[in-house]
C-alpha cells in the first residue's frame, strides 16, 4: 500500500518514486522540527488553564497531564528485528506521550512527546530515558504541587500519581479515587485514537523499513495533530523537546518521595467526592 500510494503521487506529479521518497523526508523533518511551536509543556496561566480543565471534566485535582505510551506497529527492521517484537508479537516502536513520553492536556493537545524506543522496551523504562523523568521533583514544571496521572505502569511519585493497587480489598475511598482517576486518564486513550484516526498510517503498518526515519515520521504526525487541536491565537511558544538519557533505575530522591506521595493520593483520595462505583 505504501508503495502504490508513492506511484500514484509520483506519477501524478510526474517525478520519479526516489524524488517523491526524497520530498516526503524533507517534508516530514521540517514539520517534526516544528515541535518547539506547537508541543509546549504548560505553565504559568496555561498550567492554571489545563489544571481546571481536568477538574471540570473528571473532578480529580491538581492534574496538568495525562501520561501514557503507545506502539506505533512497524516492518521488522533489517538490523536486530526480534528487538522491536512488543509484548502483543508485533513489531513496533513506542510513543511515549504525557500531557504526550507521550503526554496530552485536558483538550487532547500533546504537551510532550519521546518517540524512539524498540517495542520491547517497558513503558516504565521508556519513562525514565526521557526528559519528562528529571522533570519530577521540578516546582518550575510542577507550581502548585501539581502532577501528572498515569496507569500502574508508572511509579508513584507527588508528580506522578498512579491508581491504588486492587488487592480484592480496596476501601470504597479508594476505588473512588482510582474512578475519578481513571476518567481523567482516559483523555490520553482517545488522544493516541485520534491521532492514528487522522494520519492512519500510524493505524496499521508503517511502511517504512528505515528506522532512523521513524521518529521524524511520528513526530510530525504529533504536530499536525496538535495544529488541527489548537486555535490559530492559542499557539504555543515553549517547547519541550525529546532527548534520551542513560538508562538507570528511579534515583535517591523519587525513592524518598514516595512516602510523601502515598500522603498526598491518601489527602486526594479522601477529598473526592464519593459516586457509585
Amino acid at each position: 500500500m505504501h508503495f502504490l500510494i508513492f506511484r500514484l503521487i509520483t506519477q501524478r506529479f510526474g517525478v520519479g518514486h526516489a524524488t517523491g521518497v526524497r520530498a516526503v523526508q524533507r517534508v516530514t523533518r521540517a514539520i517534526a522540527q516544528l515541535c518547539p511551536l506547537f508541543i509546549v509543556w504548560p505553565q504559568g496561566e496555561k498550567a492554571d488553564e489545563v489544571e481546571r480543565g481536568f477538574l471540570h471534566t473528571s473532578a480529580f485535582p491538581g492534574t496538568i497531564g495525562a501520561i501514557d505510551g503507545t506502539h506505533i506497529r512497524i516492518r521488522a527492521p533489517h538490523e536486530n528485528p526480534e528487538a522491536y517484537v512488543n509484548r502483543k508479537g508485533y513489531h513496533s516502536m513506542h510513543l511515549q506521550v504525557s500531557q504526550k513520553p507521550a503526554i496530552c492536556d485536558h483538550k487532547g493537545i500533546f504537551t510532550h512527546c519521546f518517540v524512539g524506543h524498540v517495542g520491547s522496551v517497558h513503558d516504565a523504562r521508556v519513562f525514565r530515558l526521557s526528559r519528562l523523568y528529571d522533570y519530577l521533583g521540578d516546582a518550575l514544571k510542577f507550581p502548585n504541587d501539581s502532577h501528572i496521572i498515569g496507569d500502574s505502569a508508572y511509579a508513584l511519585h507527588t508528580n506522578l500519581l498512579t491508581p491504588f493497587a486492587d488487592n480484592g480489598h480496596l476501601t470504597r475511598r479508594q476505588k473512588n479515587f482510582n474512578f475519578c482517576h481513571s476518567s481523567a486518564r482516559m483523555v490520553i486513550e482517545r488522544t493516541f485514537g485520534l491521532l492514528k484516526g487522522r494520519w492512519r498510517s500510524l493505524l496499521n503498518e508503517l511502511g517504512m523499513r528505515n528506522v532512523s526515519l521513524i521518529p521524524y515520521h511520528v513526530m510530525a504526525a504529533c504536530v499536525l495533530h496538535n495544529i488541527c487541536q489548537l486555535r490559530r491565537d492559542a499557539i504555543p511558544n515553549v517547547v519541550v523537546a525529546a532527548r534520551v538519557v542513560e538508562d538507570q533505575p528511579f534515583g535517591r530522591g523519587v525513592e524518598e518521595d514516595r512516602v510523601v506521595a502515598v500522603e498526598k493520593r491518601n489527602i486526594i483520595s479522601a477529598a473526592l467526592v464519593l459516586r457509585d462505583v
